[in-house]
């Protein structure tokens, strides 16, 4: 089968909806099909098109289903479709959902946001990630929190550095940051926060193989979204078998499960200090998030998602 692979992120972009696209991609060919990632579809012939974000792909997905009125169309649900432009723009955003045959939510909790008619549609398939090779030993001189995520307004990015500040002096964590800003404003907002801060660090955008090395040593991840469709990294800690402090938002208990003992108040600084305190100095409560985490695990691995894709292909073949 020959399928349009479409995503709003380009090429040279380290975004999710760029990692996706390649991450489908990758498994969609080791299912035997031809796949083609582009940011717009040109009217080439296609069997299938998969499109990330319904709407800020809306205009491809319209073309596609208007040159191919028959031909199967897969829409993947971006964090601020269902969480933002099914407010502020529901006619493009439901436009995309009616016209799809076929609608792919990364996380359990996407289809209490969607309208009831679309959830016959909608099916959810958990991003995976790779095992690591192994842990590596903790760091003696510091306990370390990682942060990964672009600086943008939907991360909240700085939210577990300024969590830091309410600390005991003899606290020993330290808050490494992994990520991109979007516009100087964040750039200058995170180099503030340095400055003003000893216990953060931010990294900037690094090679995935420096994440993954963080991820082989550090005790614990923070994730402090506002909005999320369902993020990577969270499969990616999980897998790597790092707990995490989470906000209560539906992406990520979507993910995490909603009897998970790691969540705060999104935008409580105060609430994150005490998560972050009680993770460093209790171990009983560590090693209940890690528990936890391990239980969810194997619902993340790359052998999980390939047999969800070649499910939900087999389907659409039944149902042409």
């Amino acid at each position: 089968m020959k399928i349009s692979l479409i995503t709003p992120a380009r090429k040279e972009t380290r975004t999710g909806n760029r990692t996706t696209a390649v991450r489908w991609a990758r498994i969609l060919r080791g299912l035997g099909h031809r796949v083609q990632i582009a940011t717009d579809y040109d009217d080439e012939p296609a069997d299938l098109m998969i499109a990330l974000h319904a709407w800020r792909s809306a205009a491809n997905i319209r073309r596609f289903r208007a040159r191919y009125p028959h031909r199967r169309l897969i829409v993947g649900m971006a964090g601020t479709d269902i969480y933002r432009f099914q407010q502020t723009d529901p006619e493009v955003t439901h436009g995309s959902m009616e016209l799809s045959d076929r609608l792919v939510g990364l996380h359990d909790l996407v289809g209490d946001a969607i309208p009831e008619s679309m959830r016959p549609k909608l099916r959810i398939i958990h991003q995976s990630a790779p095992a690591l090779p192994r842990r590596l030993p903790l760091l003696r001189s510091a306990f370390e929190v990682l942060v990964i995520g672009h600086l943008r307004e939907e991360k909240d990015p700085l939210r577990t550095a300024l969590a830091t500040q309410g600390l005991p002096a003899n606290s020993r964590i330290r808050v490494v940051h992994f990520g991109m800003a979007y516009d100087a404003h964040w750039a200058e907002a995170a180099k503030a926060e340095m400055t003003a801060n000893p216990r953060y660090q931010w990294r900037g955008e690094v090679p995935g193989w420096m994440v993954r090395r963080a991820m082989a040593r550090a005790p614990l991840m923070a994730l402090s979204s506002i909005m999320e469709g369902g993020a990577n990294v969270v499969s990616e800690a999980l897998v790597a078998g790092v707990p995490i402090l989470a906000s209560a938002i539906p992406g990520s208990i979507g993910l995490l499960g909603r009897d998970y003992p790691g969540y705060f108040p999104v935008r409580d600084t105060a609430a994150l200090t005490v998560l972050l305190g009680r993770a460093e100095t209790d171990t009983t409560f560590l090693d209940a998030l890690r528990q936890h985490c391990a239980a969810r695990a194997p619902l993340f691995s790359p052998l999980y998602e390939r047999d969800a894709w070649q499910a939900l292909l087999r389907e659409l073949s039944d149902s042409a």
